[in-house]
Parts: structure tokens; sequence; C-alpha cells
């Protein structure tokens, strides 16, 4: 599986793939999309990258650790919910402010928070099951 035009294309697919995967973060709330569906596009890119290149090559592409990301992940998605109840209103309520002239929600926040967590679980139970395969244990 380990081809040329497999290692050649990836790099390209790759990127691609990434930047599939924020816009589709960025439009999830008015369009088909979200934090969910953009992790699972991303975590695609960093599969098939991983088995072009190997496990420890896609490793080193991420800013951190994937149970790091998810650990991330929750507390955005934890601290989105925070402005409602500081603003006497129910859990999970919509709030939006400027910041730089750029019109903020925290729904927005929520789907980060999303993003973060599937991409970390799901990128960590893969290279877990990549390194498993290419390294089976004696006991098996």
């Amino acid at each position: 599986m380990n081809t040329l035009i497999l290692k050649t294309t990836s790099r390209f697919l790759f990127t691609l793939l990434l930047l599939l995967s924020v816009f589709l973060l960025l439009r999830g709330h008015n369009e088909p999309g979200g934090g969910f569906i953009g992790a699972l596009v991303a975590v695609g890119a960093y599969a098939l990258f991983a088995l072009a290149h190997g496990v420890s090559a896609a490793r080193k592409l991420l800013p951190l650790p994937p149970l790091r990301l998810v650990g991330w992940g929750l507390l955005v998605a934890l601290l989105s919910a925070l402005p409602a109840l500081l603003l006497g209103r129910p859990l999970m309520t919509g709030q939006w402010f400027s910041l730089l002239g750029v019109k903020l929600g925290t729904p927005i926040l929520f789907d980060i928070g999303v993003y973060l967590t599937v991409f970390g679980a799901l990128l960590s139970a893969i290279f877990g099951l990549e390194e498993a395969a290419h390294h089976p244990s004696e006991d098996a």
C-alpha cells in the first residue's frame, strides 16, 4: 500500500481536506456542516496521510497529542455555555458579541469544542489501531 502515487497525492489531498474541514466547521449553523462533520473530514485527512507516510509522520503534523485535543475541546465546549448562565439565561442559549468588527457567537465556540473533541478522540483511536496493525503484540 506504500506507493509513490499514494504518497504524492496524500500531501495534496491532506491540505485540501483540511481546508474543506474548516469550511464545514465555519458554515455549520447556517448550512449543513458544523464541528462534528468538520472533524470527521479532518480525521480522514490525517488517516490518509498516516496510511501513506506512517503514523509517526502524521503525529508530527499535530500541534498537540490527540487526547490533549479532546481535553481542550471539552473545555471550549463547556466555556461556550457560561456566557448564557452569567447573563441569567438558560444553559446553551446562544450569545453574540462583536470582536474587532466581526460578529461572533457562542454557538461557533461550541462547534469548535465539538470539532476538537471528535477530532482528538477519533484520531487517537485510528492512530492506535494503525500502530497495532503494524506492530502486533506477541500475545495475539
